[in-house]
């Protein structure tokens, strides 16, 4: 057991700025890499997907978002081992190296269009890459500033760090917005979105010079001394069920429901306005950088507010926010951002009639399928490319179908024949092939978004300093980063793959909501019945 009084670290005020500062900005860099990819998945699915129809790229592309979130598990275990046994410092090093390099050859890549389907092959190992880098990034730098923190000002120092993402992910719609507006979306879409991922090469070098500066954590270097560190970090956190419970309660009861309310407010928000609603990309990433900018001040807000009052109470409330609120905010947010489409979806429903039998799940991985094979798949196939939003009602089962748009019918009798009539009727009901810019109420739009995002800094805010606290120090990076990042990479990084497929199986714009609202309802009930309050625990053992 090591003496928490002579563990404790003594720093001055100039180091404290220093510690948070230095980490801090190497994360945010971390996250401008790994999100560039998010922002731009319409534009990379044209780039990379483009032998498969539009929806089913759209789900590709997203799915290679998500590849990178699938492996960030073993990147915590790989390094989570190595920040256990030499040290948090040089840790940081390794996985700011492969980030920034795997983010640089992004920039690099022939399109489909130049070297086929090893484009996307290419394009997913280097997310790999990316995901197995920041499986490593995030526990180590939460580890290394708590380890630095006062008593009592863990959720507040360590909340610098929850911001990161939110910064990182500002600094990168920064980027893009600049260079989109001084292109011009056609330009943008042809080439110049690769410029975002070439400048992070000076990003890297500003980020690594910044790491060097740091010293090791003095909780590290009084274990090192001791000779009290972990000679098998892996098998002593997930090999012995007095810490394998704490990892499952942490996932499940506290990091489950912070990554689905996360990656809903920031980044699905983002793809509905963009995809759904049809907003312009450029106006969508303004409004969604508004409300971030008006949002991060409250990580900090409620990191320290945890250091008040808890951890626990903090984080769950934000989940029973989210599952509560989630359905009526976004429907919300349709009116506001496309309010033709909301009016038409009101006045002149869309519902298919077809018996379910005769209707295909609407995706298509090697893009071989046209989706004509009965009347349901036609008319699914096509109310998907022009993202209209129905409902489904049971038809005969012969294979026929019929769409009903409002009050007029509409027979499937063939692609070209359907295709012909399904436009004007369309038209006619005043479903709208674009968001008109001038229609969209913005301040309530960003209001609505910002709203998401306050979500966001509830649940995100102290979790660091929880899972930090769950945790003893000689196991503490591998103990912490394994649920962060099972919860984050996988419930949260295949939320947006998983909703959309969701609404494009049932045609119901909302449906995917469904999906984060059962994960937080899940984590609202293991928190509540298994999760301790950490907040007045010594770190220092």
């Amino acid at each position: 057991m090591i003496d928490a009084e002579a563990a404790a670290p003594i720093v001055t005020r100039q180091s404290e700025r220093k510690v948070i500062l230095a980490s801090s900005l190497g994360t945010v860099f971390e996250w401008y890499d790994f999100y560039l990819y998010g922002l731009l998945a319409t534009v990379i699915s044209a780039q990379f997907f483009s032998g498969v129809n539009e929806t089913t790229g759209f789900i590709f592309a997203l799915a290679a978002f998500a590849a990178g979130f699938a492996v960030r598990p073993f990147g915590a275990v790989v390094f989570g081992r190595i920040g256990d046994l030499v040290g948090r410092k040089n840790t940081f090093l390794v996985t700011m190296g492969l980030m920034g390099a795997s983010t640089f050859l992004v920039g690099l890549l022939p399109s489909y269009a130049s070297i086929g389907v090893a484009a996307p092959i290419l394009l997913v190992v280097l997310r790999l890459l990316q995901g197995l880098a920041l499986g490593g990034e995030y526990g180590g730098a939460a580890t290394y500033v708590a380890e630095h923190a006062p008593e009592g000002k863990r959720g507040l120092f360590t909340s610098f760090i929850q911001t990161t993402a939110t910064l990182g992910l500002f600094a990168a719609l920064g980027v893009v917005i600049v260079i989109r507006s001084a292109m011009g979306e056609a330009a943008f879409a042809d080439w110049g979105w690769r410029i975002p991922f070439l400048i992070s090469i000076i990003l890297l070098g500003i980020s690594l010079w910044i790491r060097l500066q740091l010293e090791e954590s003095p909780v590290f270097r009084q274990m090192k001394a001791e000779g009290t560190t972990s000679k098998a970090p892996l098998t002593e956190a997930f090999g012995r069920w007095v810490n394998l419970k704490w990892v499952l309660v942490a996932l499940f009861g506290a990091v489950a429901g912070q990554a689905v309310v996360w990656y809903t407010g920031q980044f699905y928000a983002l793809f509905f306005l963009e995809k759904t609603l049809k907003v312009d990309g450029a106006a969508a990433n303004i409004l969604i950088a508004i409300a971030l900018a008006l949002g991060t001040p409250f990580f900090i807000l409620f990191g320290w507010l945890s250091d008040k009052v808890g951890r626990k109470p903090i984080i769950l409330t934000g989940c029973a926010l989210a599952a509560l609120t989630y359905f009526p905010v976004f429907q919300m947010l349709t009116a506001a951002a496309n309010p033709a489409l909301a009016e038409a979806q009101a006045r002149a429903p869309v519902v298919v009639f077809a018996h379910p039998e005769t209707c295909s799940f609407q995706f298509d991985p090697i893009g071989r399928t046209s989706f004509d094979r009965t009347g349901c798949d036609i008319a699914k196939s096509a109310l998907a490319r022009a993202g209209i939003p129905y409902a489904n009602e049971d038809g005969p089962y012969d294979g026929r179908a019929l769409v009903r748009v409002g009050d007029e019918d509409i027979p499937v009798i063939d692609k070209a024949q359907f295709g012909a009539a399904l436009t004007p009727a369309l038209a006619a009901a005043g479903y709208p092939p674009k968001a008109d810019p001038a229609a969209i109420d913005k301040p309530l739009v960003v209001a609505i978004l910002f709203y998401l995002v306050l979500l966001v800094t509830m649940v995100y805010g102290p979790i660091a300093a929880l899972l930090v606290e769950l945790f003893p120090s000689r196991i503490r990076y591998t103990a912490m980063s394994l649920p962060y990042h099972i919860g984050n990479g996988w419930f949260g990084g295949f939320l947006p793959t998983t909703a959309f497929a969701m609404v494009a199986a049932t045609g119901n714009i909302y449906y995917g909501l469904w999906y984060p609202v059962i994960v937080a309802v899940i984590t609202l009930v293991v928190g509540l019945l298994f999760l301790p309050e950490t907040f007045r625990r010594s770190i220092h053992q």
